[in-house]
């Protein structure tokens, strides 16, 4: 059996405790953004991937839209199922691995938000086939809504500073990160505690990418219009400008 990456080691049993990360707690302005950018058209189909423990998803169902919602680990993938059904809408939770997605030209808007999947993949190739299982899910007129990691961020900044200062007690924490220049690349060891109060640490790491490498993978994979905006926590607008500043990216990228 081959050995988990740290990626599904790190969603082993911890959701409730994920639902708590600082990182997660803009999502209703996220939604609005989503909202806008589709004009509000309740008919469109969208596949919400990376959904964790589904808040974006639930979110949007509770709005009146209809999703399917895909994600690597059971664990966030029951907890997701638990507050869907709280929250009284019906959503269809699948486990799939974005890099092989069975689904063909089926869905009007993809999202992938807090980095769900894609940069978190081991090399480039597995990160650029999310995005090419992503763009066959959509159909020929298809939007695709994501957020990565700003490479423009980590030559002006410590990482590990800025995950420091963003984080409250309890959360995930980060520690030696090291910035590779000639893979993008952030290493460090993250510390999380499981749902079970079991103290995980594991060695991660992320690819950062600049913008014009976002354009040229998503033009390449057919996209006709890519637009890059800086990602504010529960914020998202067109009219933030990507800067240094930035820890994320917000990508909007369409077919027709």
């Amino acid at each position: 059996m081959p050995m988990k990456q740290w990626y599904e080691s790190l969603f082993d049993n911890y959701a409730q405790k994920y639902d708590q990360e600082c990182f997660v707690q803009g999502t209703a302005g996220e939604c609005d953004f989503i909202e806008q950018e589709i004009g509000r058209n309740t008919a469109l189909r969208i596949i919400d991937i990376g959904c964790g423990t589904g808040r974006h998803s639930i979110e949007l169902a509770k709005r009146g839209y209809r999703l399917m919602a895909v994600d690597l680990s059971d664990s966030q993938l029951l907890r997701a199922r638990e507050k869907a059904k709280a929250a009284g809408v019906m959503i269809d939770f699948q486990k799939q691995d974005a890099r092989n997605l069975p689904f063909r030209a089926e869905f009007d808007l993809a999202i992938m938000l807090c980095e769900g999947g894609f940069p978190l993949m081991e090399t480039d190739e597995m990160n650029f086939e999310i995005l090419r299982n992503v763009t066959h899910v959509l159909k020929d007129d298809g939007k695709l809504i994501f957020t990565t990691l700003n490479g423009l961020f980590p030559l002006y900044h410590s990482v590990e500073q800025f995950c420091a200062d963003a984080g409250k007690t309890g959360n995930a924490t980060y520690r030696s990160n090291t910035f590779d220049l000639m893979t993008f690349r952030d290493h460090n060891i993250t510390a999380i505690e499981d749902d079970s109060g079991t103290i995980k640490e594991l060695a991660c790491n992320e690819r950062y990418y600049v913008p014009c490498e976002i354009a040229w993978l998503l033009k390449s994979l057919g996209y006709k219009t890519v637009d890059i905006f800086g990602a504010k926590l529960g914020a998202y607008s067109r009219n933030d400008t990507l800067t240094t500043e930035d820890f994320e990216m917000l990508v909007v990228a369409s077919k027709g």
